[in-house]
């Protein structure tokens, strides 16, 4: 059931992650300035663990999305272990990806 309900709700972040970011892109055609004064806010470094918080949902989503796929066409019988292997992977790639990320964002340019 877990496995259930984070597929949704990253889901539904990366969807209103796209349309956020669908806005703020068409924003250049209407206001250089006004996008350049959103981009500068996207710079700081609670918007950086956000972009965390996005990677996780993203890589979480794409994972078990493969689960998913493997269960429809192969066998539901291994399905709890598969979810593991999700949660270890999930954990393997944010263990790579969190430090050098923040890294870079707390790190003065």
């Amino acid at each position: 059931m877990w496995s259930w309900v984070l597929h949704r709700i990253t889901g539904v972040a990366i969807f209103f992650f796209l349309l956020v970011h669908i806005l703020d892109t068409a924003l250049v055609r209407v206001s250089p300035e006004a996008y350049n004064a959103v981009i500068a806010q996207y710079q700081t470094p609670i918007m950086g663990l956000g972009e965390v918080a996005l990677v996780g949902a993203i890589v979480f989503h794409a994972f078990n999305g493969l689960r998913i796929i493997l269960i429809d066409f192969w066998n539901a019988k291994y399905q709890k272990v598969m979810f593991y292997v999700v949660i270890g992977l999930w954990v393997i790639t944010m263990l790579a990806f969190v430090p050098r990320h923040l890294i870079n964002v707390f790190s003065e340019h």
